[in-house]
């Protein structure tokens, strides 16, 4: 199942791509196997306890067997991935240093927990150094408020919002702008020419990282893309949606081939009002 939506000629085409968290209890392999299948453009690789995620040779061999080019590395800096390549800094490392070796210039990291002092006082340097030693995009994601009873707890720092940081390059989620109760446009304008990477996803607000079908929620999904499309924007759209539920035969590949449209039909449409 493949879409055949096409930009305009004055739009240069974004690619849109797997999140390989798409696929979620299946493997780094059926992400690239489903990311051929549907017609994406190309797959992100998040690293986790899977060996194959760490293995740049072995995602080398899954890029060229379903010609899918690699467009992002994700980092292990998620909770459940605390025990991936070490200390926090050696995790941003070994992701940029696997970026270069499967061909990509992008990596997705998570701001620190409020925990990881040391490493969070010095992130925004270390971060920019880092980039600049291994000629890659470190992109910051955005991520959210905790609530405990009902009370904001401090998780992040030097913060869950990257907008409130000295930050070259950002990835925006609307799942998490969702939780956070963030206006997704208005952030993408804010952002500019910051912006270089996006998960393309949706949510209700409800306080939950939900991560639904683009268009199912509150974000302004479909606003955002066409602004993107519309302004110069340089980095990849990532599919990075949940699927773990999906129970009947062939409902994971609906959503993601539902996405994959959404995705390249406001990516190649007209710009309207975005104010919406």
């Amino acid at each position: 199942m493949t879409t055949d939506v096409e930009p305009s000629e004055n739009h240069r085409r974004i690619p849109v791509a797997l999140s390989s968290a798409s696929v979620y209890p299946l493997s780094v392999h059926d992400a690239f196997a489903v990311a051929q299948d549907l017609g994406y453009d190309g797959v992100e690789v998040m690293v986790t306890n899977n060996a194959v995620s760490q293995n740049p040779g072995a995602l080398i061999q899954l890029s060229h067997r379903y010609n899918q080019e690699i467009v992002s590395i994700h980092a292990p800096t998620l909770l459940l991935t605390q025990q991936v390549w070490g200390t926090a800094w050696n995790k941003i490392e070994r992701s940029c240093q696997m970026a270069k070796e499967v061909g990509c210039d992008t990596v997705v990291v998570h701001p620190p927990f409020r925990w990881q002092s040391n490493y969070a006082e010095n992130f925004v340097e270390g971060v920019r150094e880092i980039s600049a030693m291994y000629q890659v995009h470190i992109a910051v994601e955005n991520m959210y408020p905790w609530r405990v009873r009902g009370r904001e707890a401090v998780a992040y720092l030097p913060h869950w919002d990257p907008m409130e940081g000295d930050y070259d390059a950002v990835t925006w989620d609307f799942s998490h702008a969702a939780t956070a109760g963030a206006n997704s446009l208005e952030a993408v304008k804010a952002l500019g020419s910051k912006l270089r990477h996006v998960h393309l996803t949706d949510g209700s607000g409800s306080g939950k990282d939900e991560h639904l079908v683009p268009g199912t929620g509150t974000q302004q999904c479909a606003g955002v893309l066409q602004h993107l499309a519309s302004n110069g924007f340089t980095g990849a759209v990532v599919a990075e949606i949940s699927t773990r539920k999906a129970k009947v035969t062939g409902e994971r590949e609906e959503m993601l081939a539902e996405t994959l449209r959404f995705a390249r039909q406001h990516l190649a449409a007209p710009v309207r009002s975005l104010e919406g």
